[in-house]
């Protein structure tokens, strides 16, 4: 299908949007509609109202090569699509945002200087509060699908999020700086992380998703750099991992500081995943990092009736720092067995502190049994 620019086209109708005396305008992609469109901002700073919606029920396309993206020099191009200081935002509808991220995925900083910089998120929030996404597909972004960063209460629901399985740092939600966030009903199929978690989220509501292919739910990695990163009070529920890298998982830098704390997972379902559970003070993706003593702190994380498959043997991993211990940490109802019932299930555990009820399946060595439970 050929498709035309629209970016011009789609600032004239925002201006008008934004300029309206309507108490809820609206802005809206029409139904079966393709629209090709450049990189673009839509700022509510000057709106009128406080309760406006975008309604996607077409099809938004980025450019194919990654060379035709304009604002792209190696440094600008940050991202696909940006809504930014909003106080009321609606962003819904049947229709999809598509970043045709593959020819993205291929360059490397080594020989294409375009994505030394970063490589674009598909829609990123920022700076705003109020906003709602729901019923709306993502697919194959560059880089991550979506970002909320800097914002408050924000609900994003029955969105569907896709990406091929090797697809590179294309996670499907990411949330940093940003409080008061659910994201509920959705289905998850990416690259990297299907929600990553990053430095000062507070009072997240992570429920009734389904993850897969992907690497999990993951808080961090935090502390990178010596940096003081924090996140607390984050709830994971009613999750399904289908054959994921990994599960629920916390990491941390050596040599950071800050906390990881108040966080809940639980009512979670395996299917044949990779490292179902997993905290990691020791994260180091290129294996070449210098053992530091300062540590991020992890403490008060529970783990409630987890059940299903791993892929590995080793379905509980806590590997925490020798100073820094991970505190309080809590397993209930586990049983975790492996994918191929002829096999067994087994963990590691380093400088915890907590307690397992008796059950929990396989057993993890460091933690006290609670024969109270």
């Amino acid at each position: 299908m050929h498709h035309v620019f629209f970016r011009q086209a789609f600032k004239d109708a925002w201006k008008a949007t934004c300029k309206s005396s309507s108490s809820s305008p609206t802005m809206h992609v029409p139904h079966d509609k393709s629209f090709k469109l450049q990189p673009l901002t839509f700022s509510g700073e000057i709106c009128k109202s406080n309760s406006i919606t975008f309604q996607i029920d077409g099809h938004l396309v980025a450019p194919r090569d990654p060379h035709a993206w304009n604002t792209c020099d190696g440094s600008k191009c940050r991202q696909w699509i940006q809504f930014k200081k909003f106080g009321g935002l609606f962003i819904r509808g049947v229709g999809s945002i598509n970043g045709q991220g593959s020819n993205w995925w291929k360059l490397s900083c080594k020989h294409d200087k375009i994505v030394c910089g970063k490589k674009p998120t598909g829609l990123v929030v920022a700076n705003s509060n109020n906003v709602h996404i729901d019923d709306l597909t993502f697919e194959d972004s560059p880089q991550m699908h979506i970002a909320f960063e800097r914002s408050t209460n924000i609900e994003a629901t029955n969105l569907t999020i896709m990406a091929p399985g090797n697809s590179p740092n294309t996670d499907g939600i990411h949330i940093q700086h940003s409080s008061n966030v659910s994201i509920a009903h959705s289905i998850i199929s990416t690259g990297d992380d299907c929600v990553s978690i990053g430095d000062g989220s507070s009072h997240l509501n992570i429920t009734n998703i389904f993850c897969g292919p992907g690497h999990g739910i993951s808080i961090g990695s935090l502390g990178m750099k010596g940096r003081n990163e924090k996140v607390e009070f984050v709830h994971v529920n009613n999750v399904s991992f289908t054959e994921t890298q990994n599960g629920v998982r916390i990491k941390t830098w050596q040599g950071g500081k800050g906390y990881a704390r108040h966080i809940v997972f639980e009512n979670i379902i395996f299917q044949g995943s990779y490292n179902p559970i997993v905290i990691d003070q020791y994260y180091c993706p290129h294996k070449h990092c210098k053992n530091k003593t300062l540590a991020v702190k992890i403490s008060d994380v529970t783990y409630n009736h987890i059940l299903g498959t791993s892929n590995g043997e080793t379905a509980v991993a806590f590997s925490c720092s020798t100073s820094t211990p991970c505190k309080n940490i809590i397993m209930k109802d586990i049983h975790l067995g492996h994918v191929k019932p002829e096999k067994k299930t087994s963990s590691y555990c380093s400088n915890v502190r907590g307690t397992a009820d008796p059950g929990v399946f396989p057993k993890v060595s460091c933690l006290q049994v609670d024969e109270n439970v």
